[in-house]
């Protein structure tokens, strides 16, 4: 997906002092069923009712469903272990300038963003019994 075919809404990272291939595993643990299924592109139901399109990468995880909605999980080497960086994306193919509005410009979503990957942050270091902290 090209840079002109989304809009950035919102980034946060953090490090998880662990090699990127364990820090891989346990994300695709958290984020993705059990079991995953076959190949890179794949179909799953969140929620009753709702379906996203996973892509799975050796360097990243998205996630995108609805009409606008992309979210990527990157994965980088870091001098501490694995740099980790969640961003959101706006992917309308029409009406995209409707998602602010639809969203209430998006008000305390950087925050609530940053909470929730804060949370699973974590949970990953409890999970690989590593410490990890966000980065400003």
């Amino acid at each position: 997906m090209s840079g002109k075919d989304r809009k950035l809404i919102t980034e946060v990272s953090g490090v998880v002092e662990a090699p990127v291939g364990r820090v891989r595993e346990a994300l695709r643990k958290a984020l993705l069923p059990d079991p995953v299924p076959d190949g890179d592109r794949f179909t799953v139901e969140d929620f009753p009712g709702h379906r996203s399109t996973v892509e799975v990468t050796d360097r990243m995880i998205a996630l995108q469903g609805g009409w606008w909605y992309r979210a990527e999980w990157t994965l980088a080497p870091h001098p501490d272990g694995t740099r980790l960086t969640h961003r959101v994306y706006n992917v309308a193919t029409s009406l995209r300038w409707g998602v602010p509005l639809a969203n209430r410009f998006f008000v305390g979503y950087d925050r609530a963003t940053r909470d929730s990957f804060a949370t699973g942050l974590t949970r990953l270091g409890a999970d690989l019994g590593c410490p990890v902290h966000l980065t400003p």
